[in-house]
């Protein structure tokens, strides 16, 4: 009798266990951590250097909301600290080092005509140092809606995006290095969905429902002189549409 009833209790043990792991759909759960591969269309926060020789100057303050620019692509590591609520951090760097190449005179003067078999000249080609970089840190709320491996979220998220580029020519017209740098400040309501192929793979897509943008550029294209400034204040909607694919570990 007692053999019996144990066996009868494992057997009700077993069956409770396995019924609550058929509940449980894909998905991350409290403790796990993701990390994920992003790309949207977002405009950059970088405003070329200008050119050393110029006599007069402009610039413009940009924003990173807008999809009309270049496809930007980073990372985002995820830890869901509960259930269904996760803390996210993310961003981007690039550096890119162009060498310069100085100019070439050629044989053209006042005397030459085209077509006499004069030789043109060549404009030199300036040295520049771009670098870019960007973060954010927000955290999402998922929702269960009952579709296997669906969990649509909503979020909040801050962020800060630097632009550097210095640019120099072998060149007698130019006084020293030129100099540009771009600041941009950004808080953003967020809604978005994740798919969980398998338990350790998903895919995602993201939208700013709203966003504010602050940003602040200046040049120095002469040394010795004053930095040229701009800013702006930016308000959108529906801005940096963003697709990622990633996985929980």
């Amino acid at each position: 009798m007692r053999k019996a009833i144990s066996i009868l209790t494992i057997a009700v043990l077993l069956s409770g266990l396995t019924a609550q792991a058929q509940t449980h759909q894909r998905g991350a759960r409290q403790g796990d951590f993701t990390f994920g591969v992003t790309a949207g269309y977002n405009s950059s926060v970088m405003l070329s250097a200008k050119p050393g020789n110029q006599t007069s100057y402009s610039t413009s303050a940009l924003s990173t909301n807008w999809n009309d620019k270049t496809l930007a692509v980073g990372v985002e590591v995820g830890w869901f600290f509960v259930d269904l609520w996760r803390l996210n951090f993310g961003g981007g760097f690039n550096i890119t080092q162009t060498p310069g190449y100085p100019p070439v005179n050629g044989t053209y003067d006042e005397n030459s005509e085209p077509g006499d078999g004069s030789i043109p000249s060549y404009e030199g080609v300036a040295a520049k140092t771009t670098m870019q970089y960007s973060a954010h840190l927000g955290v999402d709320r998922y929702f269960d809606i009952g579709v296997e491996g669906l969990y649509p979220y909503v979020g909040i998220k801050g962020g800060f995006a630097y632009g550097f580029e210095a640019a120099s020519m072998d060149d007698e017209t130019w006084t020293g290095k030129s100099v540009s740098e771009a600041y941009n400040i950004r808080g953003a309501l967020t809604f978005g969905s994740d798919y969980f192929i398998t338990q350790a793979f998903f895919v995602g897509a993201s939208i700013d429902v709203f966003a504010y943008t602050y940003n602040f550029t200046v040049i120095k294209p002469q040394e010795g002189l004053a930095g040229l400034a701009a800013n702006s204040h930016n308000f959108s909607a529906l801005a940096a549409p963003t697709i990622k694919i990633g996985f929980v570990f």
